[in-house]
């Protein structure tokens, strides 16, 4: 069974409030896009691995001025896992506050729950090379 039109724009929709959220600092909304157990991947960026909601939190709260003033989100990409659970991969820029921007690549896997759609797991990518795998 393909991901329904309505289930494709409320995980869209997920994906692309993580900008406003963080770009905001509405912290206390990260239960609006993650599940409670979730694992956040910062391996990339030599931040390692951060499991739940508050670490989530807590990290962003410890980078204040270093945390980009923007974060963009395009290009994504819906694949089924099942009925209840989808693979989801996407582009980013993120636009410091001296202007300058890195691209990084987000792959997520969405569940749903009773609150609607949350990402389970989220690998950020940083893109630091063209045209590399």
């Amino acid at each position: 069974m393909a991901v329904s039109a309505e289930d494709r724009l409320a995980i869209s929709e997920l994906i692309a409030l993580h900008g406003h959220i963080m770009d905001s600092g509405e912290l206390d909304r990260l239960e609006d896009l993650f599940s409670p157990e979730v694992t956040y991947d910062l391996g990339d960026f030599e931040r390692g691995t951060l499991q739940g909601i508050d670490a989530i939190r807590n990290a962003a709260i410890a980078m204040g001025d270093r945390s980009p003033v923007g974060h963009h989100v395009m290009n994504i990409i819906l694949t089924e896992v099942d009925s209840q659970v989808v693979s989801v991969r996407s582009k980013g820029i993120g636009i410091q506050a001296d202007g300058s921007s890195g691209s990084v690549v987000y792959d997520d896997i969405v569940k749903r729950t009773t609150a609607g759609w949350r990402i389970t797991h989220r690998k950020v990518s940083a893109r630091r090379a063209p045209l590399s795998a």
